[in-house]
């Protein structure tokens, strides 16, 4: 299980490689790569968005969100690369990988981090425009979309 919150781009081909390499029992990997878009809520071209955090707090909660995955789910491995600082659109922001002998639960797994993560991980998002910038307010449907493994 790996955890980071760092300020680098990442390559989720080479961190999906390195997560899979050496596991002859796993059955799938299943990787969500996240990406700034190009737009910002209201509509306006984003020139960049700014993800302020603490790091240590935001890497504890995220290892607490994976811990809960593997507990739920039989992950042979796990992987969740946050970036925090001033992101371009296009560029990574997220990356979940989940590794598991069977697909459903790797799926699943994924599924469920990238809910909570989007919930309840420290990360505070502004974004910026030629307008000036606003910070994101937390959206009803990420909150629905949690709700549902409270169920399970």
């Amino acid at each position: 299980m790996a955890v980071r919150v760092q300020t680098e781009l990442f390559d989720a081909g080479r961190e999906t490689a390195d997560l899979g390499a050496g596991h002859v029992d796993a059955g799938a990997v299943v990787t969500f790569t996240g990406l700034c878009r190009p737009n910002a809520d209201s509509g306006a071209p984003l020139e960049a968005l700014t993800l302020e955090c603490y790091p240590e707090m935001a890497k504890e909660e995220l290892s607490r969100i994976e811990a809960e995955a593997r507990a739920r789910w039989p992950l042979l491995d796990a992987l969740i690369v946050h970036r925090h600082g001033r992101i371009r659109p296009g560029e990574p922001i997220v990356l979940v990988a989940t590794l598991s002998p069977h697909r459903a639960a790797a799926f699943a797994a994924a599924e469920f981090v990238m809910d909570y993560l989007k919930t309840s991980a420290p990360f505070w998002k502004r974004e910026e425009t030629a307008d000036g910038g606003a910070w994101v307010a937390a959206k009803a449907a990420d909150d629905d979309a949690l709700e549902r493994w409270s169920r399970r």
